[in-house]
């Protein structure tokens, strides 16, 4: 969901809310009164029944104005004089689908959830909840179980506070590094944001809501978001955003499908008949629904015939309410046939019952306090998402962790004295103790700036009770240098705000923060970066630091989490899902296009240019060295690979390896497994197959078995409208990077064609 409209309209001028109770509809009188041996008023409520049933049975007993209620979403803040919101919706959330009383469907409250249960509008304190790392932190866990955990987490905090729908699972992958949504996503790879994000989303529905997954397809940047069209091959796309979601979906059964703002091939993506009836609904099988993005549908009969279910906030933000009488007309004069009516209402009917939606309903919903018990166990969850999404990108000398015999720590700059960062726009979570710095720009849309109340230096200083930890804000560089000089340490904390609607203009640090860690760096040599960044940044001043640190949005939690990797008592895990490169003239795109376009003039970006090979992929294809490859991370111990083996049967390929702790200390590992074909024809010479978080004490052994989806063995034969596995030998590299790949094995596969998806078998 967005907080902007096409038209640029401000969200701090446009929401505002207040606040009313949820309305529970009485049974019907009627049915009371039918003697017990006829047939249930309610069948459809019969939980016993699968949701297909209860669907279909629904439908029936629903008037045509109940099944358009179903499908037109309302905005749950005021946007006066233009817009009050609906009296049932909840106060300062994304939205509201009324209900069916009378049939018992409840109405549908949604919150936006890119790391927790977000607060829009000026009621910004009114929820105050917890929030996880970014999508991009939680990725470089590369752990789905912490994704899990992190996801049935915030959906719990969403129940409680009374909403029944997330707008949640954010699955774009990075085309633009400079795309100032890319902290909400899930980074480069196919394979592993599918699996990222669908451990999130089952952890969300595991609260018996509905989430989403989003944003569906080829939002790449912010820049012209309402305007650019993504223009890219069907076979590059299906093997690369596509491909994403695709996994995704499959492994979590998402209960929606945000469509983007964006358009693709030309055609906006909620009114895309390719993106949602041909490859969603029919190729994949998907039996949910589509919502549109706040803002993005731009038609009824064409929307509606397109694949689009239901529009969302149509009376606020977008240009009609096209869902409402504009579809009723064009129903009327047979512009849209009553089956695609039915068929748009009883998939979010069947999506309610899917979710446990209907039977389990939320509490009166409201500005509810969570329990301090509650608010303490949830932390922790945070708190070890954010610690094992933590990457060492850097450590000359084994600089990290921090000597405990230090004396003399200087911590400096990106507000370290008070808390962590966090990304901007309408996925914003409001910290529970309030903001930590006040007073920051921009104070509206897409802002304010949110620091979360877990200071570093805090948390710090209480593992230094003896030392002297002094802090200087690093926005003098010579001051910041004088204190580096007369310290043994200096760690310095640059961070970078990104946030929906906006892209940054390069991937330098802001704000003068490169000049100040090369000044530091220049005065002490035992100097240690700590980056809170939405994505990858470049580093002129690298060769002069010892350690560099990526910590990303690290959340609620985040500044105790920054010092246990920092000490050594967690180690240090993360491995980077985004390539960070040297320099903007290596991206596809080293000008970012849109830029200096006039508002709402059409443009478009040519993702042929790298088509599939996104990510590390380009960089392999075009041999370009990044700054640090895809897949880096250091630990605090060390650990060896061995007893590679690889087997085939027919498009199954398993593989075997042991990985051992060789070094000194417990430790965590992330094995990866990347295949390629010996003779080429693929977007780029090798592809992420498989990957395994592991736990080791020193000197542990364990045996890892990974199986390989056969699509990333394929590739997308358009003429027979699914995949093919080339007959010839194929490389299986195991490594700690895509760059740091220690031993192969091979595999001999015969031709084969695979259906477009399991559910087309």
């Amino acid at each position: 969901m967005t907080g902007t409209t096409w038209r640029g309209l401000s969200l701090a001028l446009l929401i505002g809310a207040s606040a009313s109770a949820l309305t529970v509809a009485p049974a019907l009188a009627q049915a009371a009164k039918k003697p017990a041996a006829t047939k249930p008023a309610h069948p459809w409520l019969n939980a016993k029944l699968s949701a297909d049933q209860r669907a279909d049975l629904v439908l029936k007993a629903m008037t045509n104005d109940e099944k358009f209620t179903v499908i037109f979403g309302y905005f749950g803040s005021d946007m006066k004089p233009r817009y009050t919101r609906h009296p049932d919706s909840l106060d300062a959330s994304a939205g509201y689908v009324a209900g069916v009383p009378r049939l018992g469907i409840p109405g549908q409250y949604q919150t936006d959830a890119g790391v927790g249960v977000a607060t829009q509008g000026s009621h910004q304190d009114l929820r105050a909840r917890t929030a996880l790392p970014s999508g991009m932190a939680t990725t470089a866990t590369w752990n789905p179980e912490l994704a899990f955990k992190g996801g049935a987490m915030i959906g719990k905090e969403a129940r409680d506070s009374g909403f029944n729908v997330q707008l949640a699972g954010g699955v774009n992958l990075v085309r633009e590094p400079r795309n100032g949504r890319n902290f909400e996503y899930s980074g480069e790879d196919p394979w592993l944001a599918g699996a990222m994000v669908a451990a999130q989303i089952k952890g969300i529905q595991s609260n018996n809501i509905i989430s989403t997954i989003k944003h569906y397809a080829l939002n790449g940047q912010e820049t012209g978001r309402f305007v650019v069209s993504s223009n890219i091959g069907d076979a590059a796309a299906r093997t690369s955003d596509l491909l994403a979601f695709q996994f995704a979906i499959e492994q979590s059964d998402p209960h929606s499908v945000m469509c983007a703002y964006n358009r693709v091939n030309g055609t906006y993506a909620c009114e895309n008949d390719w993106l949602l009836n041909t490859v969603l609904k029919k190729d994949w099988g998907y039996k949910g629904y589509v919502m549109s993005d706040w803002g993005a549908d731009h038609s009824s009969a064409k929307a509606a015939n397109a694949g689009l279910d239901q529009e969302s906030a149509g009376e606020a933000f977008d240009k009609q309410p096209f869902f409402g009488a504009p579809l009723k007309a064009d129903l009327a004069s047979g512009k849209v046939s009553q089956a695609r009516i039915d068929d748009m209402a009883r998939r979010v009917l069947r999506a309610m019952f899917a979710s446990g939606l209907v039977d389990h309903p939320v509490a009166s919903p409201g500005p509810v306090d969570l329990p301090a018990a509650t608010l303490a166990a949830h932390a922790k969850i945070t708190q070890a998402d954010a610690e094992e999404g933590i990457v060492l990108l850097k450590n000359d000398g084994d600089l990290l962790p921090l000597a405990k015999t230090a004396k003399t720590i200087a911590v400096i700059g990106g507000h370290a004295d008070a808390g962590v960062i966090s990304g901007g726009g309408s996925s914003q979570v409001y910290p529970v103790g309030g903001r930590a710095v006040k007073g920051l720009e921009p104070a509206t849309w897409p802002g304010p700036v949110i620091y979360y109340p877990s200071s570093p230096l805090k948390a710090l200083q209480a593992r230094y009770p003896n030392a002297k930890v002094v802090y200087d804000d690093g926005t003098d560089p010579a001051r910041a240098a004088k204190l580096a000089a007369e310290s043994e340490l200096a760690l310095v904390f640059a961070d970078q705000w990104t946030t929906e609607s906006w892209d940054v203009k390069d991937l330098n640090l802001p704000k003068n923060q490169d000049a100040t860690i090369d000044a530091v760096a220049s005065a002490n040599r035992k100097t240690i970066v700590v980056l809170l960044t939405g994505g990858p940044v470049v580093m002129p001043w690298l060769d002069k630091v010892g350690a560099v640190v990526e910590a990303w949005y690290p959340g609620t939690a985040g500044g105790e989490a920054i010092a246990r990797v920092l000490t050594g008592e967690v180690d240090a895990t993360g491995r980077l899902p985004v390539s960070f490169p040297k320099s903007v003239a290596d991206l596809p795109r080293p000008t970012l296009d849109g830029v200096g376009k006039a508002e709402g003039e059409l443009f478009d970006t040519n993702y042929d240019i790298e088509g599939a090979a996104v990510g590390y992929k380009w960089y392999d294809l075009k041999k370009i060295e990044p700054l640090f490859p895809f897949g880096h991370g250091l630990s605090y111990t060390k650990f060896a690979y061995s007893n590679l083996s690889a087997s085939a049967a027919g498009d199954k390929v398993t593989v075997s390896f042991d990985v051992k702790n060789v070094g000194a200390r417990a430790g965590k590992d992330v094995p990866q497994v990347y295949v390629g074909p010996k003779a080429g024809g693929w977007e780029a010479p090798k592809r992420l197959a498989g990957f395994k978080k592991v736990s080791l004490a020193p000197g542990a052994t364990q045996r890892v078995t990974l199986s390989v989806d056969p699509r990333l063995l394929a590739t997308w034969d358009e003429k027979a409208h699914g995949w093919s596995i080339a007959a010839g030998q194929y490389d299986i590299a195991l490594g700690a990077s895509s760059r740091a790949l220690t031993t192969t094995a091979q595999v001999t596969l015969a031709a084969r064609s695979l259906p477009v998806s399991p559910a087309s078998k």
